[in-house]
């Protein structure tokens, strides 16, 4: 049976080529999900794959970075599905690993290598744009949801008597967001 795995790092990303990829390739069933690679959650689908695949069955994937992202986890995956007796089909590395040949156990350790790159030049790049952008004074992260006008009006506004929830409403934010307003004036 031919059973495949799809997967995306984020709530925004879209499975529809990976599941076409999978389709075309003849997949009686798909595990799919979107969770990060590294998440416990990834574990658990690949867990729920490994359990119902059988003694020759070809687990297939679009890429090795699918079943992970670390080297560690992409082979301890390659390993399970093998102690099943299943095979692992790479579309886009066309890799195939239903002979037990070094040459085959070589690329896996190279595409498990790169990938493991891949996702490290990603951090990297990513902490150096924003040391960057910290470095020339850009805001990081979520905007405020008060600006500095608003924030001083609003902490007078409590200073002259007015309620968490009435200025919650006045500002249309949370009475959390109100509070953490105040003690942020107040530590100033």
């Amino acid at each position: 049976m031919k059973v495949g795995f799809a997967r995306v790092s984020t709530q925004e990303q879209d499975l529809k080529i990976q599941l076409s990829k999978l389709n075309e390739f003849g997949c009686e069933k798909i595990f799919k999900g979107k969770q990060s690679g590294a998440s416990i959650k990834n574990e658990e689908k690949l867990k729920e794959l490994i359990d119902f695949i059988r003694e020759g069955d070809e687990v297939i994937v679009t890429r090795l970075d699918r079943l992970g992202r670390s080297l560690k986890s992409i082979l301890d995956a390659i390993d399970n599905i093998h102690k099943k007796g299943a095979c692992l089909n790479i579309i886009d590395g066309s890799l195939n690993t239903n002979n037990e040949n070094p040459f085959s156990n070589a690329m896996i350790n190279l595409c498990g290598v790169f990938a493991q790159l891949e996702r490290d030049l990603i951090k990297v790049r990513t902490a150096e744009g924003r040391a960057e952008a910290k470095a020339s004074g850009k805001h990081l992260g979520r905007m405020p949801a008060l600006n500095d006008k608003q924030a001083k009006e609003l902490y007078q506004a409590k200073l002259d008597g007015e309620s968490i929830s009435a200025l919650a409403r006045k500002y249309d934010v949370s009475r959390a967001t109100v509070h953490r307003t105040i003690e942020k004036i107040n530590t100033i």
